[in-house]
């Protein structure tokens, strides 16, 4: 049975996923309340980052309604909770690297913040459809105990896991780093509160989101970080042998699976949401692509592996495809090149935020 949406709630609505389910919402006739602390260039301690960008962008709404507010603070969120009959849940602190620096922040954001906004629609007493932002860092270090195979330009995953790493793979027992302590237990409240309080929510373990509108940085976002460095002819630093692969998402098709979700479709739980076996990129493969794009050479140079990072993650994404009746459908080519489209567009906007 579809669900009725009226009125819907995105946290984090001022960043780049959150900006995209806000406008979908608003070009679809649909009142969006989009509740943001723009804390994004603080917590990634970027301060040349422009935190207000989406912001002043969803501001041509007039069915978007801007609330400045922070998803620590259980009040503010129970307050823009009224006569709401959707969540999306966008906020977030987003970098390992911050999460390593600081991790009593990253705890208070992507834990805490998760926990008020569940308990937020409880008191409310209100049939209120939730989904959540999780991630594939939830399951840590386990993914590197798989097998793969080194090929031209890219890592791959051994047979067995050709599909990609289904929801029951193990996630204990693994090294996390504290970005993915915080969002396993974020991803644990999501699905304890649909069991014990029957809320209709889900997680969505997201794979590489990526498109338009995305300010990145090379620790979070490097899609869209290492096509605007190679227009600005920036340097970019590789953490390894730039043959790791991940699924990646137009962020359209990500919008998509949310609003298979809330409009009725699936049951409560996790859902790995990515690209797939079927739409992958490797860091070296995305530079040749963004090379042929632009006619400029990535200024590229090579350092040490990263802790805990994966040198393949692809989602199995069947679950979502059979319960959400979802499949992704920007191939990669195309997004990168509308990705690169939009970056060389607002090149003024980019030299001005990086210095």
């Amino acid at each position: 049975m579809e669900l009725s949406l009226g009125s819907i709630l995105v946290t984090g609505g001022g960043g780049f996923v959150g900006s995209h389910v806000a406008e979908f919402y608003a070009l679809r006739g649909h009142n969006v309340i989009v509740f943001d602390n723009l804390s994004r260039a603080k917590l990634l301690n970027k301060q040349w980052m422009d935190s207000s960008y989406n912001w002043t962008y969803l501001g041509k709404y007039s069915s978007i309604r801007r609330v400045k507010g922070d998803v620590r603070n259980l009040n503010q969120l129970e307050a823009v909770m009224e006569d709401v009959d959707a969540v999306v849940h966008t906020a977030a602190q987003t970098a390992v690297t911050s999460s390593l620096s600081d991790p009593i922040t990253d705890f208070e954001v992507n834990a805490l913040g998760t926990l008020n906004v569940l308990e937020a629609i409880r008191r409310s007493k209100r049939d209120i459809s939730f989904v959540g932002c999780s991630t594939n860092k939830v399951y840590g270090s386990n993914i590197n105990s798989i097998s793969i195979v080194e090929m031209n330009g890219r890592y791959a995953f051994a047979p067995e896991y050709s599909k990609g790493i289904p929801e029951e793979f193990p996630i204990d027992h693994c090294q996390h780093t504290p970005y993915g302590c915080s969002k396993l237990a974020a991803d644990i409240y999501i699905q304890d509160y649909a069991q014990i309080y029957g809320l209709r929510a889900a997680s969505f373990r997201m794979s590489c989101i990526y498109g338009e509108r995305q300010i990145g940085v090379e620790d979070q976002g490097w899609l869209v970080w290492f096509t605007v460095a190679t227009i600005l002819e920036k340097p970019i630093t590789i953490y390894g042998t730039g043959k790791q692969v991940r699924d990646v998402l137009y962020v359209s098709d990500l919008v998509a699976a949310f609003d298979s979700f809330l409009r009725g479709n699936g049951r409560s739980g996790v859902f790995n949401i990515g690209g797939g076996s079927e739409f992958t990129l490797s860091l070296i493969e995305l530079l040749e692509m963004v090379e042929k794009l632009t006619n400029k050479k990535p200024l590229v140079r090579f350092s040490d592996w990263r802790p805990s990072d994966q040198k393949v993650y692809i989602s199995d994404i069947s679950k979502a495809r059979e319960q959400l009746s979802w499949k992704p459908s920007i191939a990669p080519s195309e997004g990168v090149r509308r990705l690169v489209a939009w970056v060389q567009e607002n090149k003024e906007f980019f030299l001005k935020v990086t210095g």
